[in-house]
């Protein structure tokens, strides 16, 4: 078999093998479509913190978590909304959900998230939010699930899955079970992501940036497409 041939052959391979896993992502694409526009399928996405609880904060830059939280959950709404889904967001400003700055103001705040993702009786929801660790060498991004929930626990790997798939990404690491009040407060399929170490220079230069920003809402928005689909076909 001459050079030439073989690499022909090769390459004929490869554009089939190609031609299919892009078809397999449009399936699944315009089956969510399908199935959000018949069932009107509805997502929440809670942007972690808000207002005077600015949530953890960039060790070189000092930027608030609470605002890359708003940053990533507005670019994860428009690609849902794309697929056809609706889209409830908990915290559409910097402001938080706590009314008065007043004593309890975190009580209320997660009271009125908890409202408000039982009110929008969603398929899922996804709670963004950023990590600090007291050692400055953790990196990456980390989803957690509740631990008696079989459906986040689903949901909560794929779109780890897809975390560990980014270029960027330098530890691949599991979904983990968490006892958290946004996971607790209703029974649909819920999680948080962590999108990164806001205590590590390197991560927090890559949360900052629009770029990464817009990498990180595909991938949480691939995970959570990929759960909607094997929901919609089960």
């Amino acid at each position: 078999m001459s050079f030439i041939y073989r690499h022909r052959v090769a390459l004929g391979f490869f554009c089939v093998a190609l031609s299919i896993v892009f078809c397999l992502g449009v399936c699944c694409f315009a089956l969510v479509r399908t199935a959000a526009q018949a069932q009107r399928l509805t997502v929440v996405i809670d942007a972690g913190h808000g207002g005077i609880d600015g949530g953890v904060v960039g060790i070189q830059t000092g930027t608030k978590e609470s605002d890359i939280n708003l940053s990533v959950s507005r670019l994860l709404q428009e690609l849902l909304e794309e697929a056809g889904l609706n889209v409830v967001q908990t915290r559409k400003t910097e402001a938080g959900l706590y009314g008065a700055a007043t004593q309890g103001y975190k009580k209320r705040d997660m009271k009125k998230r908890s409202e408000i993702i039982n009110r929008s009786a969603p398929a899922l929801v996804i709670s963004v939010h950023q990590n600090f660790f007291s050692l400055s060498s953790r990196r990456g991004g980390q989803v957690f699930y509740r631990g008696d929930s079989e459906k986040s626990k689903t949901l909560a790997t794929l779109v780890q899955n897809e975390l560990n798939s980014m270029p960027e990404c330098v530890k691949k690491t599991q979904a983990l079970a968490g006892d958290y009040y946004v996971l607790n407060c209703s029974d649909y399929p819920s999680v948080i992501v962590e999108g990164g170490f806001l205590s590590n220079a390197q991560d927090e230069a890559l949360l900052v940036s629009e770029e990464y920003q817009k990498k990180l809402a595909q991938a949480i928005a691939n995970g959570a497409l990929l759960f909607l689909s094997s929901v919609v076909s089960g």
